[in-house]
């Protein structure tokens, strides 16, 4: 049996005004996902435990098998290591955003404008993050460049439980009671501070906005942690494994969890990305690679939803339909193995809201050795509900997607 589970980060929404009241699962159109809804199991499922903030972090642990409750540490720290940033056991990480803050002074007078900078490319960020970490870096807090706007910063010896916000929480809203706080609050705003005047007037920022482009004017610093030890997932369910995403954040889990990491070309996390190198990569891994499990991650819809972008969002999920869903279910029926495909989200990223929420989302599991068709033919909120299954501890769902089909 071969298994892919093909996560549409954020998918799931509430009813949007410009939609007719309508959700974009209800709006897109998606013949692939909706056929294998036809034919599988559909039900809701609680993917982030009460008391834990609703982000990619814990979500996806939780989806991947592992509880939240007992193995989150941090977000920072997985994709640290999706990054091949070795930590020491007193290494604290913290996640840096390259965000665009409004021109008010003084600091904390300033407003959140965009927690990704226009989406800055790898290659700027790559020299913004380089002079921030000549200017601001010590022998004890190192910054390392990502992807995009995605950047970490490494604190041997540093300290925990700070308050710190994420910056696509609070678009377009003033930053003073966001500002970290705690007992490396005061060092954490001053780097940011600082990291402000230097970026100002940054080449890379000057001609960025020459372009039009928004600039890059300040690091934003949160989702802080430590290296987590999970267990492995070979061990746990007898597969051997991939991760396929083109956020380090999600990379990150599956290597803590022993999967194979595999690499993309333009793969981007945004609407722009490669979805379909994406597939054809899940099917040689599957097909020609040997492995057993593959878990796809595409970020686009949650990247749309914190945007505000609502055709965007619909087009995101009729993209993962048509380009990611189908070709792979169309490369396994032609093989002749026997599958199980599970579709969901980690999360809701309302459009209304513009960020997380830790409310059940959706998920249907079809298997090629049990496709019996069901009343309910279209994969949405609200027949997610209406199906009756509601799975509440959300890292149980990976026992239920490979043990049923076992036994």
């Amino acid at each position: 049996m071969k298994y892919i589970v093909i996560l549409g980060d954020g998918m799931a929404d509430e009813p949007v005004d410009e939609l007719s009241g309508k959700t974009p699962l209800e709006v897109a159109n998606k013949p692939a996902i909706d056929y294998l809804t036809e034919y599988g199991e559909l039900g809701m499922v609680k993917t982030v435990p009460e008391g834990i903030p609703p982000g990619s972090d814990a979500a996806n642990l939780s989806v991947m098998g592992y509880n939240p409750a007992v193995f989150y540490s941090g977000r920072s720290p997985l994709e640290a290591i999706s990054m091949g940033i070795p930590l020491a056991e007193t290494d604290v990480t913290l996640r840096c955003n390259l965000v665009t803050l409004s021109d008010h002074e003084p600091y904390r007078a300033k407003t959140m404008i965009d927690y990704s900078s226009d989406e800055i490319s790898s290659e700027e960020a790559a020299v913004l993050i380089k002079s921030v970490e000549e200017h601001l870096g010590t022998d004890r807090l190192h910054f390392h460049a990502g992807r995009s706007y995605r950047h970490l910063l490494v604190w041997n010896g540093g300290k925990t439980g700070n308050i710190l916000t994420p910056p696509h929480d609070i678009p377009e809203r003033p930053i003073a009671q966001y500002l970290p706080q705690g007992e490396a609050g005061a060092l954490l705003l001053d780097l940011m501070e600082r990291s402000a005047g230097l970026l100002r007037t940054h080449p890379v920022n000057v001609r960025r906005q020459r372009d039009g482009l928004r600039p890059a004017t300040s690091v934003w610093l949160w989702g802080e942690g430590k290296r987590p030890a999970l267990p492995n997932f070979e061990d746990k369910y007898g597969l051997k494994g991939s991760v396929i995403s083109a956020v380090d954040l999600v990379l990150g889990i599956g290597l803590c969890a022993g999967l194979e990491a595999v690499d993309v070309p333009g793969a981007t996390g945004n609407m722009h990305s490669n979805f379909d190198g994406k597939a054809q990569a899940a099917i040689e891994q599957l097909l020609k690679k040997g492995k057993d499990f593959v878990y796809l991650h595409v970020e686009a819809p949650d990247e749309c939803g914190h945007r505000h972008e609502i055709m965007n969002k619909v087009k995101s999920i009729e993209i993962i339909d048509q380009q990611i869903v189908l070709p792979v279910k169309e490369a396994l029926d032609a093989s002749g193995e026997a599958y199980s495909v599970m579709v969901l989200p980690d999360h809701p990223t309302p459009l209304r809201r513009r960020t997380h929420t830790s409310d059940p989302v959706p998920y249907l599991i079809y298997r090629s050795t049990d496709a019996q068709r069901r009343p309910v033919t279209a994969y949405t909120e609200k027949n997610g509900i209406a199906a009756g299954r509601y799975i509440t501890e959300g890292y149980t769902l990976m026992d239920r997607f490979i043990q049923t089909a076992k036994t």
